[in-house]
């Protein structure tokens, strides 16, 4: 199992992975040429990757968007971030995917309008990945300028090889995730969801 192996055989296992997915070797090749501060591609690209690896599922099968996350805290305005989405828009533009650029520094000036709760500021695009519903979605990777791949798995690698559905009960609400973990079974039907605790901690925002 996957999971039982060393880390350094876990994220070589990883790369694997997601190397089968011509898409996203794409949009990380793309998005290293915009050189974006503290950038990751992230989320739900790269545990679906995994899961349809693991599954035999096409690689892209199931994958509605590719996430970057980057950090600028120079420039909180809609502009400048706007200003970086449109020059994602052409880097991407021949690519068969629905690339969405955020700037996680921004991140709590609009959450609260648009889902009801109050999301305080971020200090790092990390601390974005660190929020998401689900433990299983807390990845990120980049290509650093020599080529290598950095990976930010704050939960490690075992239960997305597993195909293991988890809470991550700090910030996000407990609707979000079940909705969410009920969209990926339906696609996923090997998936191995997780209950939310009974005691419900979370307070502000979600992510993912």
């Amino acid at each position: 199992m996957i999971s039982r192996l060393p880390l350094d055989l876990q994220l070589d296992s990883l790369r694997a992975a997601l190397s089968r997915n011509d898409v996203l070797t794409e949009v990380l090749t793309r998005t290293a040429t915009l050189d974006l501060p503290g950038w990751y591609v992230t989320a739900g690209c790269l545990f679906q990757t995994v899961w349809n690896v693991v599954t035999d599922k096409p690689p892209t099968s199931g994958i509605k968007d590719y996430d970057v996350f980057y950090f600028d805290g120079s420039d909180l305005s809609w502009e400048a971030e706007d200003t970086v989405i449109k020059a994602g828009q052409e880097v991407f533009a021949d690519l068969s995917a629905d690339v969405e650029i955020r700037n996680e520094a921004r991140v709590h000036l609009w959450y609260e309008d648009k889902f009801g709760v109050a999301c305080p500021p971020y200090e790092s695009s990390e601390a974005a990945i660190d929020s998401f519903a689900s433990t299983t979605c807390c990845l990120g990777v980049r290509v650093e300028t020599d080529g290598r791949w950095r990976v930010y798995a704050p939960h490690g690698l075992s239960d997305v090889f597993n195909l293991v559905v988890r809470p991550n009960p700090v910030l996000a609400p407990r609707s979000v995730y079940e909705t969410k973990a009920a969209r990926w079974q339906e696609q996923w039907p090997e998936l191995t969801v997780l209950e939310w605790p009974s005691t419900d901690i979370s307070r502000t925002c979600s992510g993912g």
